[in-house]
């Protein structure tokens, strides 16, 4: 078995919403460039990302560039059955039977024209998992040389105790923003930190909803961060990827945009110092009351 080590980017290019993008494949080719010039050479995708279509697109620049395969970390997911007419699925459900993992591997491989995937993540807990016989799948697609490791999205920290007891876990890709605290409380990055597994981050500027957010919560954390970013000097979104960076799980944050002033703000978070009252301001305008 290999051992619990994603190596990714201290931050992570998000590929979720590539198809809204809109650029040919010469612009695909230069943005992953760019991210790399920018130190981040990891990329977050996932099967149904874009209807099933994300990894073949950037799969296409990876053709059209292939001395970069060498340069980059693919991240991918699996487990989600869409309902489909085309394959004859009416129910969205969850499935982590061998056939199922092994087939979805196979076609990420196919689609991203690549030999190998650096990391492949279980992308919801399925409440029928067999965590012996998921186990196997991942020792055998390893020993296959398809996969390297191995880690789940959105467990709670039983679920991922359960698999990890069968087979180390790199990572658990979870949600945190300065909008969504969940994992702070839930024991998920706890566990992180005791484990020594560092987690991956979606969603860290809340969907959005930090910048264009109307409820009261969002108003709230949103002026506390300004004030916060104006004093230290830096863009609104470098303060919410340094809030997520702060803790000491040594999270990855994944981006999610095709803007490179976007990716430029992200990899900036890295360099910022952000105090233990800072971090505790922008906890307590999210939570909506002070610290007990």
């Amino acid at each position: 078995m290999n051992a619990p080590a994603p190596l990714l980017s201290p931050i992570v290019a998000g590929m979720w919403r590539m198809t809204e993008w809109k650029l040919d494949v010469p612009a695909r080719v230069r943005w992953i460039e760019q991210a790399l010039e920018l130190g981040i050479d990891s990329f977050d995708h996932a099967d149904i990302y874009g209807d099933g279509r994300v990894e073949s697109l950037f799969g296409e620049a990876l053709k059209a560039a292939p001395e970069l395969k060498a340069r980059i970390r693919i991240v991918t997911k699996c487990g989600i059955r869409p309902p489909s007419a085309e394959r004859g699925i009416a129910t969205k459900h969850y499935d982590t039977s061998e056939d199922y993992i092994r087939g979805q591997v196979e076609a990420s491989l196919r689609k991203l024209g690549v030999e190998r995937l650096h990391m492949v993540l279980i992308h919801r807990p399925d409440s029928l998992m067999d965590a012996d016989a998921l186990a196997g799948t991942f020792a055998a697609l390893s020993e296959a040389g398809k996969v390297a490791h191995w880690g789940v999205s959105n467990h709670s920290p039983s679920q991922f105790a359960l698999l990890d007891a069968r087979y180390p876990l790199a990572t658990n890709q979870v949600e945190l923003s300065p909008l969504h605290l969940n994992a702070l409380h839930d024991s998920t990055l706890d566990q992180a930190q005791r484990l020594r597994r560092r987690p991956m981050i979606w969603s860290p500027l809340g969907g959005g909803r930090l910048f264009t957010g109307e409820d009261a919560n969002a108003l709230r954390v949103r002026e506390t961060m300004q004030a916060i970013a104006e004093r230290l000097g830096i863009p609104l979104a470098t303060l919410a990827y340094a809030w997520v960076l702060r803790h000491p799980s040594r999270p990855h944050p994944i981006t999610g945009t095709s803007r490179i002033a976007g990716l430029r703000e992200a990899v900036a978070a890295l360099d910022v110092k952000l105090s233990v009252e800072d971090w505790y301001a922008i906890w307590t305008a999210s939570a909506g009351h002070r610290v007990p």
